[in-house]
Order: structure tokens, then sequence, then C-alpha cells
């Protein structure tokens, strides 16, 4: 009895959230939606905030089982991987354009604070990730392994922005021709990728973060190294004399031993990074390294 009025609950709220918005829907308007007194909400639901993600984590949830479940049934009918991967965008474009309000990525609410949220946002994005990884090595197999990540970037970002345009009504096209658009594209990336042999961008490693999932400082500091090297490797292909190529790799040198230190002088940090920003070739990256530290 307790769990079906606790689904019945999460059912109603989810309802009473999509149609008000997370910011005016109140918690009596849930309980009146439910026909129970407020009080028996905040029983099994302490506080909008609780309820509001458990809303969000079912909501999930759900879309992953279905999706785990019609992977089986394509493999037990044998569908070509193309054709699995057609369908499962088709499910995913269509699940999501129902669940639109519980898909973006809240940068604008103030659940965005709460603990709770947070820790099942940060399970959805892993377990998503991991869904769309699975399904483009499924399709493509061992080939786009080395540059995987790179491929779901790209298939995510396709699926976020036709999403969007669907939703606000720009485009009016059933899911299952968006879907073979979105597949045929994908096809695209992925033959001009491992034609041109290029080097993923994109690891394992980087990938799961986001803006309620910020770089922890050993991999901030793994990318500014990173860029570092790139910036030197820019440098020594610079038409310049030798001595001001190698005064510049120098200070790159120099910036790269200040920023490895437990306490990095700011000071001299900043007195490196001016005199690089001198050569106009390199200001652009230069400011790209501000904002990478």
């Amino acid at each position: 009895m307790e769990e079906a009025k606790k689904q019945q609950i999460l059912h109603r709220a989810k309802e009473v959230f999509q149609e008000k918005g997370y910011v005016s829907a109140s918690m009596q308007e849930i309980a009146e939606s439910c026909g129970m007194a407020k009080g028996s909400i905040y029983k099994i639901f302490p506080s909008k905030e609780d309820l509001f993600t458990e809303v969000f984590v079912a909501c999930h949830q759900t879309m992953f089982d279905h999706a785990r479940e019609m992977d089986r049934k394509n493999h037990a009918e044998h569908l070509s991987p193309k054709e699995c991967l057609r369908q499962n965008i088709e499910f995913q474009l269509q699940y999501m354009l129902e669940n639109f309000f519980f898909m973006f990525e809240f940068t604008e609410l103030p659940i965005k604070e709460n603990e709770k949220f947070i820790a099942a946002w940060k399970k959805k994005r892993a377990t998503l990730l991991t869904l769309h990884r699975d399904c483009i090595l499924e399709t493509y197999g061992s080939p786009v392994e080395v540059f995987v990540w790179d491929v779901v970037a790209i298939y995510r970002g396709i699926l976020r922005e036709y999403l969007y345009y669907t939703v606000r009504k720009v485009i009016a096209l059933p899911m299952s021709e968006l879907a073979q658009f979105i597949v045929e594209r994908i096809d695209a990336v992925v033959n001009d990728l491992l034609a041109s042999e290029a080097k993923p961008i994109l690891q394992s490693t980087n990938t799961y973060f986001q803006h309620l999932n910020p770089l922890d400082p050993l991999h901030q500091q793994q990318n500014v190294s990173g860029f570092l090297d790139a910036l030197a490797a820019k440098i020594q292909n610079l038409s310049m004399p030798a001595p001001a190529r190698d005064e510049l790799l120098e200070v790159i040198s120099l910036l790269q031993k200040e920023l490895a230190q437990d306490s990095p002088n700011r000071t001299l940090i900043h007195v490196f990074m001016t005199y690089l920003e001198t050569i106009p070739q390199l200001r652009p990256d230069v400011r790209q390294l501000a904002l990478l530290m």
C-alpha cells in the first residue's frame, strides 16, 4: 500500500512540475492532485526538493529500463546494428520530447544547489553517457573505440539541438524520420574520423565532467599541462629567429614548472603569460590558457 501511494505521488507530482515548473509548483497543489492531505506527502517526501529529485530519478530510470529492454528485443530479433541505433534514437527523441522538463540541465533552477539532486544528476549523466557510448560501440565496433567519446559528444549535441527545435515547434517531423537523419549524420562523422585517422579530443577521464560535476584539480592540472605542450609545439613552428623561439619555449618551461608547484606564485605566472601575450600569434592561446587556469 505504501509503495502504491508513493508511485501515485510521483506520477501526480511529475504532472504538476511539468505544468507549473519547479518554482511555481507547491506541495499543496501536488497533495490536492493526489487527493490526499499535504502531511501525507511529507511523511514520504520530507521536502519539495526530495520529491522533485525522486521524480527526476524515476523519469530517467524508466527511460533507461525501456532502452535496455528494447536492446534485448532487437538483439533477439537479429536486427542490424544501424537499425538498432535508429530505433534507439527514435525512442530517446520521443521519450525526451514527452518528458522534456526533466531532461534539460537545470542550470537556472534552485534545485541545482540541492546535494541529493546533484548526486542524482551526476548518476543520471554517467549512466546516459555510458548508454550512448555502448550504443556507438555496438553499432560501429572496435575501429571507433579510439575516438568513441568524440562521437558520443557529437551524437549528444545533435540529439539535444534537434530535440530543442522540436520542442519549440520550429520543425515538425516524425521522430522515425529524424532518427534516420541523425543515423546518417553519425555515419558521416564516423567515416570521416576513420578515413582521416583523426586524433581524439575527449577521453573517459574528461567526459564525465559538467557544470554540476566540475573538473577536479588533478585533471585540471593535466589539461593545463597538455595545453602548454601544444602551445610549445605551435611556438616551434612560428616564423621567427631561432633565439626568439628558444626564449618563448623557455618561458613555457618555466610556466609549467611554476604551475606544478603546490602553491604557484601567481605574480610570476602573470609575468610569464604577459610576456607570451606580446606575440600576436599567441594571444588567443594565452587567453584560452587563462580560462583553463
